[in-house]
């Protein structure tokens, strides 16, 4: 709003408003004079554009936007500990550290016979990264001990954008006594949760039916239980609900490419994997369907490809479509090399 209030710009206007038989050039003493006040307007201008932007919610910025969606009874989802299992070569006691690359695990509670949940000390999802064997960091003796399955995921704090997101979600939406926008806000102020689709009376009157799917667009086999228990806490007395996860439908593609030799085919599988998981997750929830033609436009524009042929999506050359319950995942990727 006041970009163009620029020091030049201040001081120009404060020189043309002097008489002009005074001597206005720079290093003059009317000019040495006004310098520094219009330094300090246009500075306080640069601060007056910042403040304007840090209190509306398109454009506020870490606590300011924590502050701005907080008006509105939101609040932003914190990070959260990964809770993982570990299995073990005889009994530890509870309390017990053991590391694995640069994190630390706790082991907090039995699960049955040398299977222990354990927590990471390390806030975010970095806790649900690794596994394998972990290194005894209590000086336990004799006993070995494996990371194996995430239990709970470990959740960063939300971005900025996932806040925004859900600011204007809750605020455009027609939310009102328990109908498909606010099952779909409440399953979205879960942490970890990315996204969900709300089908009302899904199995009759009272019924209604969540699917969610984590803030990478996937499958996660604990939230559905984490969100059916929060929403069991806000939801109106009356509604039967259901949680549950999509159901994966598998994309497979086969295609003959021609390589222009800045690339090796590993190099270019690679690659096309990454830009297909991209734009599959953009489809969930949102496109019912899995573009033939936009396919083969990511394969083409792969760094390393020159041309393509022979493409074949889920053996076929039309376009995949997606029920209401599915969401699709890369399959098998086949790339053969021609000359």
């Amino acid at each position: 709003m006041f970009e163009g209030m620029t020091y030049e710009v201040v001081l120009e206007d404060m020189l043309s408003r002097v008489i002009s038989d005074i001597d206005k050039r720079e290093g003059s003493v009317i000019y040495d004079s006004l310098a520094p006040a219009a330094y300090k307007v246009a500075e306080n201008y640069y601060y007056l554009d910042q403040f304007l932007n840090l209190i509306f919610g398109d454009t506020a910025v870490d606590t300011f936007l924590d502050r701005v969606v907080a008006d509105h009874g939101m609040t932003r989802k914190q990070s959260t500990y990964a809770i993982r299992k570990v299995t073990t070569s005889g009994a530890v006691n509870i309390g017990t550290r053991w590391g694995i690359e640069d994190l630390v695990y706790d082991i907090t509670a039995l699960v049955s016979s040398n299977v222990y949940a354990a927590t990471c000390e390390t806030l975010g999802s970095i806790g649900n990264t690794y596994s394998g064997a972990l290194e005894n960091i209590d000086n336990v003796s004799g006993i070995t001990a494996t990371l194996t399955d995430i239990m709970t995921s470990g959740e960063d704090e939300e971005t900025d954008d996932n806040l925004r997101t859900r600011f204007y979600l809750q605020v455009r939406s027609t939310g009102t006594s328990g109908n498909a926008c606010d099952y779909r806000n409440w399953a979205l102020e879960v942490p970890g949760c990315g996204d969900a689709k709300v089908f009302p009376l899904w199995n009759g009157a009272g019924t209604v039916k969540v699917l969610v799917v984590d803030e990478n667009m996937t499958i996660n086999a604990t939230l559905p239980t984490t969100v059916h228990d929060y929403i069991e806490t806000v939801r109106p007395i009356g509604a039967t609900v259901t949680v549950a996860s999509p159901t994966s439908l598998s994309i497979n593609i086969t295609a003959n490419v021609m390589l222009n030799g800045t690339k090796t085919l590993a190099e270019v599988r690679t690659a096309f994997t990454t830009s297909l998981t991209s734009y599959l997750r953009e489809t969930v929830f949102e496109v019912y369907s899995v573009s033939y033609a936009k396919i083969g436009s990511l394969l083409l524009a792969t760094a390393g490809v020159d041309d393509y042929s022979a493409l074949l999506v889920n053996a076929g050359t039309a376009n995949i479509t997606i029920s209401s319950g599915q969401m699709p995942i890369v399959g098998t990727l086949t790339l053969t090399e021609v000359v």
